[in-house]
């Protein structure tokens, strides 16, 4: 599997920095988002990514169709969410 990783340009007060951009989480980093549901519960996207490469294509399959979102929870920790509606 070969996972495209985009650029993006950020202006700072330090001038123009780089930032690999996920395909699952965008901006936010893999090693900050952590789901919070099913049998990998408390894991982070990059831990699921390097142990579980089908289980990460099926989160970016939910993704791109709509049904997979991040929030920030009360501990200030990103989580990741799948829909299971159809």
């Amino acid at each position: 599997m070969v996972l495209q990783i985009h650029r993006l340009s950020i202006h700072s007060k330090e001038g123009i920095m780089a930032q690999a951009l996920s395909p699952l989480t965008g901006i936010f980093a893999e090693d900050r988002v952590y789901l919070d549901f099913g049998e990998h519960e408390g894991k982070s996207i990059l831990e699921i990514a390097d142990t579980n490469p089908e289980y990460y294509q099926y989160l970016l399959e939910r993704k791109n169709n709509g049904m997979a979102y991040i929030r920030r929870a009360k501990d200030k920790n990103y989580r990741l969410y799948v829909s299971t509606t159809l």
